[in-house]
């Protein structure tokens, strides 16, 4: 009975191997679009997640290599924006600057699925994910302090430095998408970046010429983050090598 026993957990073990094996060789290709809003944390506003939130879209190519994981590559494009007129805080209401900036992201990142997903699976149509990666950014902070238009920040050199507005970025992230349709999937995601600069508002850590008082945190970086939903549509799928079934 003892070797019954054992013989049954080895086919058992063989079984599930074996239909692992040919989830790991399924393929889906997904184009999709992002809709949402971004926002950023930084010295003019340092703790208050989704308060400056602005519209941002964006599209992105997913390839899924398994049931559980999945690499791609996207496009945003979003505001960040904060003034310090809106704190409560007696240092920025004095201190009394704004700025926005238009941030043109692209990035590839890779996802794993907490649990099996697929598009058009009706046993593994949801999921929890999280995803990281790496991205690039083009940034460009601009006040309308005057009342006159909006100006370019970084060539008035306020703090006496020069800086590059196209840096690098890490994001990552969590989120959750299930099945629309049999073609169709759509995800709803939270997405820091996480930046080496100190100027996306145009205050970093330099001590400003005119003054001797710091305008901005010295001791952090800052970061802008995207609130979103997707909505992908898979064109087709491979299942390979050949014999190997997709219904698992």
């Amino acid at each position: 009975m003892k070797k019954v026993s054992i013989l049954f957990i080895l086919l058992c073990c063989v079984v599930n191997l074996n239909a692992q094996r040919k989830k790991r060789n399924f393929i889906q290709h997904e184009f999709g679009l992002f809709g949402g809003a971004s926002y950023y944390i930084g010295d003019i506003n340092p703790r208050k997640h989704f308060i400056y939130s602005q519209p941002a879209v964006g599209i992105l190519y997913r390839y899924s290599t398994s049931y559980r994981f999945a690499h791609r590559i996207g496009f945003n494009f979003g505001t960040v924006y904060a003034n310090d007129k809106n704190s409560g805080e007696a240092n920025q209401l004095e201190r009394n600057l704004s700025f926005r900036s238009r941030v043109y992201d692209l990035h590839l990142i890779s996802e794993f699925n907490f649990v099996e997903y697929r598009i058009g699976h009706e046993k593994h149509y949801m999921s929890l994910f999280v995803f990281g990666g790496i991205g690039g950014y083009y940034f460009n902070p601009q006040s309308n302090a005057g009342g006159n238009g909006y100006e370019n920040l970084e060539e008035k050199r306020n703090e006496g430095v020069s800086y590059s507005k196209i840096q690098l970025s890490l994001p990552f992230g969590v989120g959750f998408k299930w099945n629309v349709t049999d073609k169709m999937g759509l995800a709803v995601e939270w997405g820091p970046r996480k930046l080496f600069t100190d100027y996306l508002d145009n205050l970093g850590d330099n001590i400003p010429l005119s003054q001797k008082t710091r305008l901005g945190n010295p001791t952090t970086k800052d970061m802008y983050y995207y609130t979103s939903i997707t909505l992908s549509y898979t064109f087709y799928t491979i299942v390979c090598p050949p014999g190997f079934s997709s219904d698992y």
